[in-house]
């Protein structure tokens, strides 16, 4: 089995791939900020797995942390077979008022990371003539709810346009599309989620299921599960100032 690197792996959508993906026998490298938890996080997978599990502690909002992290891609001792670009947060403030150091860092970590790390994996991986690249966008792309929703819109586009540069090479691009998920995410970012009804949230295990199916078939784009599917299709046919009045800033607003 190959090697399948995963940023912000020991929570949410990143720590269910990790699961699934050593349950399958694939060595595990997992990036993250806190090296203890990474430790612990990665004790257990090789325990109950068996796989192989690195650790590599590294915040991609600095330059040496996003560094780090390329150099483990270039390395060819167990090559990185499996980009996963899912670190990101919440912002949990509106632009006007909030803090320019975090919209900042979002752009580190939910921009300019997935830039630089494809890039490097895309590089590694061509020549080899195999590879793959999973980055976690969101459905928020589609809509207008606060600068989030522009990083995850860059995600998307930036990730269908890499896709489509290296058709025929061997190597894919998928990008993650998921609804409301059961994780930490929005309690992390103090998000109060009492806004949206119930029936809006997925589990996670089934958001990551998804997303391995669709990296195996090569597909560009995946939105897991079906009333997630119906309203991407809603969304883009939409008028702009519906998306905007329905899921835009004011609605976010009263989310923070």
């Amino acid at each position: 089995m190959g090697t399948a690197l995963i940023t912000g792996a020991t929570s949410g959508i990143g720590l269910e791939l990790a699961w699934q993906l050593a349950t399958a026998g694939h060595r595990i490298v997992l990036v993250a900020r806190d090296e203890e938890r990474l430790e612990t996080t990665a004790s257990h997978l090789h325990a109950v797995t068996g796989s192989e599990v690195e650790v590599l502690a590294a915040d991609l909002a600095l330059v040496k942390g996003r560094k780090a992290v390329i150099e483990r891609i270039e390395q060819e001792e167990h090559p990185v077979g499996l980009l996963v670009n899912n670190a990101g947060f919440g912002l949990g403030q509106q632009v006007v008022g909030g803090s320019m150091r975090r919209e900042e860092q979002a752009i580190d970590v939910m921009i300019r990371a997935v830039l630089m790390l494809s890039k490097a994996a895309a590089e590694a991986m061509v020549p080899r003539g195999r590879g793959a690249i999973l980055n976690v966008s969101s459905i928020a792309a589609q809509t207008a709810m606060g600068s989030y929703s522009a990083h995850k819109s860059w995600v998307r586009s930036f990730s269908e346009a890499l896709a489509s540069e290296l058709a025929g090479s061997g190597v894919t691009v998928t990008a993650l599309c998921p609804g409301l998920v059961r994780t930490g995410f929005h309690d992390a970012a103090g998000i109060d989620t009492s806004v949206w009804p119930a029936v809006g949230w997925i589990d996670v295990e089934k958001v990551a299921a998804e997303a391995l199916r669709a990296v195996r078939r090569g597909q560009v784009l995946c939105t897991p599960s079906l009333r997630y599917k119906a309203l991407t299709a809603a969304l883009r046919v939409a008028p702009r100032a519906l998306v905007r009045a329905v899921a835009g800033a004011e609605r976010y607003a009263r989310s923070v």
